[in-house]
């Protein structure tokens, strides 16, 4: 009696989870220190400029609030990364993790191991951008 070498497994084992966890937890502390940069960029109020033309400080502060700005909104996008990486942690603690969930399959290691925190397969979300 032998078993379908061809069935589809439905979760990863308890290694392969393990070597997700790994993946991520390196991901979260490399994310944190981004953010810290991040951070420490936007409180720098840059060079001081009162010894300049009046148009150069002008320009000059031009620019410095829109660096703020995109290093806000930079700030902001990694700590979403963060957070969906440590839903990811709670989904491997659930054994949820690598499921997509809107096809309910596993979700490809390859592509877990470069997004760590997807929660959907490719098909999954061809199938979402194809409804919009």
């Amino acid at each position: 009696m032998a078993t379908n070498d061809k069935e589809e497994k439905k979760y990863y084992s308890s290694e392969e989870l393990q070597e997700f966890k790994e993946i991520i937890l390196k991901k979260i502390e490399e994310a944190k220190k981004n953010l810290e940069l991040l951070n420490a960029a936007v409180a720098n109020e840059g060079n001081d400029v009162t010894d300049t033309s009046p148009t150069f400080k002008t320009l000059e502060d031009g620019n410095a609030v829109l660096s703020k700005e995109e290093n806000s909104k930079l700030a902001a996008r990694q700590q979403k990364f963060i957070k969906d990486l440590e839903a990811a942690l709670i989904r491997i603690e659930n054994k949820t993790y690598g499921i997509c969930k809107v096809t309910g399959k596993l979700i490809p290691k390859e592509r877990l191991r470069i997004v760590p925190h997807t929660t959907m397969t490719i098909e999954a979300k061809e199938m979402l951008s194809k409804r919009r």
